[in-house]
């Protein structure tokens, strides 16, 4: 999948593309090429449906090894409960292979019959898995999983056992997508792939290179 019925130039189209790595806001690229924020806005959305059009290929890819599983709650700041079973959130399931990548995929609830089936299609049952210590992820020890629980209530690693990875992808999501002021429902797959991206290709440098391949400009 390339970007195509684009208007802009391509030496425009190659700015705009290191506007994005460099994670300048749409608006502001716009302002420093002197465009339409709009044409800006949706070179940026043709981006973000590149990187999830590749990243979905990628999902046939099934870890094995070292896992870490757990689950984040994306959305604006809310009155009432917070975390696990916050009203009116985006859930993201992730998983991160240690020393590898991530693997996040947006499901309508926590649910171990929610759950199990995407672990089970992208892990190897040969692999060592950690979580926490929420309920759903006891199918976990039924499923035949070597598996590891680390309780956050007293500690939040010990040793090899710790869910950190997985914790510091969603900090940096959440970095990334803070700069935005609220993000609409229905686009929030394209933007929650896009920072999936960024940390499995970690280099600005990479993460160019990449893009200039997988958009063709």
């Amino acid at each position: 999948m390339k970007i195509t019925r684009c208007k802009l130039n391509k030496k425009t189209q190659r700015k705009l593309l290191e506007f994005f790595v460099a994670e300048v806001t749409a608006r502001t690229a716009a302002d420093l090429l002197g465009i339409q924020s709009n044409s800006a806005a949706l070179f940026y959305k043709k981006i973000r449906e590149v990187i999830m059009y590749h990243l979905d290929q990628d999902a046939l890819e099934v870890f094995q090894g070292h896992i870490e599983l757990d689950e984040s709650y994306f959305g604006g700041v809310r009155k009432g409960k917070r975390g696990r079973g916050a009203a009116g959130k985006v859930i993201v399931f992730g998983l991160l292979k240690r020393n590898g990548k991530v693997y996040t995929i947006i499901v309508p609830d926590t649910k171990s019959s929610t759950l199990m089936p995407v672990i089970s299609k992208k892990i190897n049952p040969d692999s060592i898995v950690y979580t926490d210590h929420w309920h759903s992820y006891n199918a976990l020890d039924i499923a035949g999983f070597s598996h590891h629980r680390i309780n956050h209530s007293s500690h939040f690693a010990d040793g090899q056992n710790h869910i950190n990875g997985i914790e510091n992808f969603w900090n940096q999501a959440k970095r990334v997508l803070r700069k935005y002021n609220g993000i609409d429902r229905n686009a929030f797959p394209l933007f929650i792939k896009e920072c999936e991206f960024r940390f499995n290709y970690g280099s600005p440098k990479q993460q160019l290179k990449i893009l200039l391949n997988w958009t063709e400009i």
